[in-house]
C-alpha cells in the first residue's frame, strides 16, 4: 500500500508519524507534496519519505491519497491533481466541511472517496476520527483506509449526515477541553497552587476521567455519582456548575460548531 499526502502540515505530519510508528506503511512507500518547499524538505528529513512540490507526482505514485489542506485551499488542490487521478485510487479527505459529493463535483466524475474528521490529538496518537466512505469504496479499501486513520488514534464509521456532529463533538472539542483545563488551573492558582503544578493536576484529572469512562464503559452519570459523596466537596461544585448553566452552555457551543461546519 502506497500513501500520498497533498499538504504536509501538522495533521499530515501526525498521520505520517503514526503510519511509520505502527509499521502500517514503510517510509519509502509514503509520498507527499506541499506548496511550501521548507515544509516538504522538513518532512523528508524527519520521516525519510518521498516529497515534492508537485501534487501530480504524489498522486501518480500513490494508491491512497490523503487531502490534508485547509478548506479554503481544497478546490485548488483538487484542480492540480484531478487530471492525474486514476479510477482505482482512493481519496482520503480530512478537509472540514467538504462532502463526498463535493469531491466528485470538483473531480468531475465518480471517484472512490473516504471523508474523515480527526482532531488535533492526532499529534500525540490519540485522535478520535469519524469516517464516511462513498458507495464506490470497497470493503477492502475501507479496511485499508481505516488502517491509515487508526495509526494515529481511534476511528469510527458514521453516516455522512452525522459528520457535522463529529466536527462539533470531537474535531473542535480540544478547544473546549483546553478552556476547561485552563479555568480549573486558574482556580487552583487562586487557591495558592503554582501555575505549572495547577496545569498538571487539571490536565491529568481530565485525562484520567476520560480514560476511566472509556476503559470501564460506565455511563458518565454513574461515574459522576461515584465522586459525589453526601454533603461533600464535589456535590457542592456540581451544584454551582448546574446553577451557572454549565451543561446548557456546552450543548449550545457544540450546536454552534455543528452549524458552522454546515456552512463551510
Amino acid at each position: 500500500m502506497k500513501v500520498g499526502f497533498i499538504g504536509l502540515g501538522n495533521m499530515a505530519g501526525a498521520m505520517i508519524g503514526g503510519l511509520i510508528k505502527s509499521l502500517a506503511v514503510r517510509p519509502e512507500d509514503i509520498y507527499g507534496s506541499d506548496v511550501n518547499v521548507e515544509i516538504a524538505k522538513k518532512r523528508a528529513e524527519e520521516f525519510g519519505i518521498n516529497t515534492a512540490i508537485d501534487n501530480a507526482r504524489t498522486v501518480e505514485a500513490a494508491d491512497y491519497i490523503v487531502i490534508a489542506v485547509k478548506p479554503q485551499y481544497a478546490a485548488e488542490a483538487i484542480r492540480t491533481i484531478k487530471s492525474s487521478l486514476r479510477p482505482d485510487q482512493v481519496i482520503i479527505s480530512i478537509v472540514a466541511g467538504k462532502s463526498l459529493a463535493w469531491f466528485n463535483e470538483q473531480i468531475g466524475r465518480d471517484q472512490k472517496c473516504v471523508r474523515c474528521m480527526p482532531n488535533t490529538a492526532a499529534l500525540v496518537g490519540a485522535a478520535i476520527t469519524g469516517v464516511t466512505p462513498n458507495k464506490f469504496v470497497t470493503k477492502e479499501e475501507l479496511t485499508n483506509a481505516l488502517t491509515i486513520i487508526k495509526s494515529f488514534g481511534r476511528a469510527s464509521v458514521v453516516p455522512e449526515h452525522l459528520m457535522d456532529a463529529v466536527c462539533a463533538v470531537s474535531g473542535s472539542a480540544p478547544a473546549y477541553v483546553f478552556m476547561f483545563i485552563e479555568a480549573m488551573a486558574d482556580a487552583a492558582v487562586e487557591e495558592g497552587m503554582p501555575r505549572q503544578q495547577a496545569y498538571e493536576f487539571a490536565a491529568n484529572a481530565v485525562y484520567g476521567s476520560a480514560k476511566l469512562m472509556l476503559d470501564t464503559g460506565m455511563h458518565p452519570a454513574q461515574l459522576k455519582d461515584m465522586v459525589c459523596s453526601p454533603a461533600g466537596t464535589t456535590i457542592a461544585a456540581v451544584r454551582v456548575l448546574e446553577e451557572s448553566g454549565f451543561r446548557g452552555a456546552v450543548i449550545d457551543a457544540v450546536e454552534a460548531a455543528a452549524e458552522r461546519s454546515k456552512e463551510l
